[in-house]
């Protein structure tokens, strides 16, 4: 992927954000947001889950399919990258332990258009999760029953002050539905996920997304045109929640799918060596803490859910 800017060189043009503008976070949605980490958890540790320590700076991260500025250190004779997701690192973790979990914070500088969307910052935590020898299906079903425990537990503990917030606040009816990514494109075109977010009333599932629109580590499925993945989409019009799928693990299918998306092999090659050591097939996903506190909440903003949050296009304490 393309680097914009260098993380050092990274000025002018952009507006300042004071403290007290990024204090603007009303104390019952921090308390919801803790909640809601301490049921996942929870959820997760009865689920034959550990917890890992996040990884804050690596030699390789998320290439993403979309373009940021580039957030790099120079470091003695090398080079680290501040965490974009843990993708990679979740991959040679499963082979330590088969569940693992971790409250990862990611940094992405997206450019300032995105600061508009509400669902953006380029300082986010995400809350990411791989299991060994898993399917797709293993990690729809997971995600689902956690997502009820989570909105169980917050009605239980905020039930009051969330529907003050959000008169739609319910407890997600499962299984959640499927759609396919190519069919909704057929039928609504490319703006498909905002019309369907906008008319769902619960959340849903999106699969089965075209090889182009994802990472190289996605696994391919054998028609060799879509991916073994998936997005949860919010209903209301709050849009993407999770991506996930199952993951590429043999060599050379993965330097394939890097050729295909053009990836630097060089830039990835601590990741590569390990796979030649061989990693095992696995699937996991990332749920993003501030969009789920948000969707909860019923926040116009990503930045309304947590302190000193960090907006495209703002520089903020």
């Amino acid at each position: 992927m393309r680097k914009l800017i260098g993380l050092l060189k990274f000025s002018g043009g952009v507006r300042m954000v004071n403290v007290q503008e990024s204090l603007k976070v009303k104390r019952e949605v921090l308390e919801i947001s803790s909640e809601i980490m301490s049921e996942s958890g929870q959820f997760l540790r009865k689920s034959g889950f550990i917890e890992i320590l996040p990884v804050i700076i690596s030699p390789i991260t998320d290439p993403l399919n979309h373009s940021v500025f580039d957030a790099s250190i120079d470091y003695y004779d090398g080079q680290y990258a501040l965490t974009k997701s843990m993708i990679f690192h979740k991959q040679l973790a499963v082979r330590v332990f088969p569940k693992i979990f971790t409250f990862s914070p990611n940094i992405r500088l997206e450019t300032e258009e995105k600061k508009s969307t509400g669902r953006h910052l380029i300082e986010f935590t995400q809350l990411d999760l791989e299991v060994k020898d898993a399917k797709r299906d293993d990690i729809l079903t997971l995600i689902e029953n956690m997502f009820v425990e989570i909105f169980k537990g917050v009605d239980e503990k905020f039930g009051q002050i969330i529907r003050t917030m959000n008169p739609h606040f319910s407890i997600p009816k499962i299984p959640f539905e499927r759609v396919k990514y190519l069919e909704a494109y057929e039928e609504y075109g490319p703006d498909f996920e905002t019309i369907l977010s906008k008319k769902a009333t619960e959340p849903f599932w999106l699969i089965d997304i075209p090889i182009e629109e994802r990472e190289f580590y996605d696994r391919l499925d054998g028609d060799g045109k879509v991916l073994v993945d998936m997005d949860l989409i919010y209903p209301y019009g709050f849009g993407e929640a999770i991506s996930g799928g199952e993951r590429e693990h043999e060599y050379e299918k993965i330097l394939y799918r890097m050729g295909l998306k053009g990836n630097d092999q060089e830039a990835l090659r601590w990741y590569l060596d390990e796979v030649k050591k061989g990693i095992p097939p696995s699937a996991g996903c990332g749920i993003g803490i501030e969009r789920l506190t948000r969707f909860v909440c019923n926040l116009k903003h990503v930045s309304e859910a947590r302190l000193f949050a960090k907006v495209p296009g703002t520089v903020s304490i």
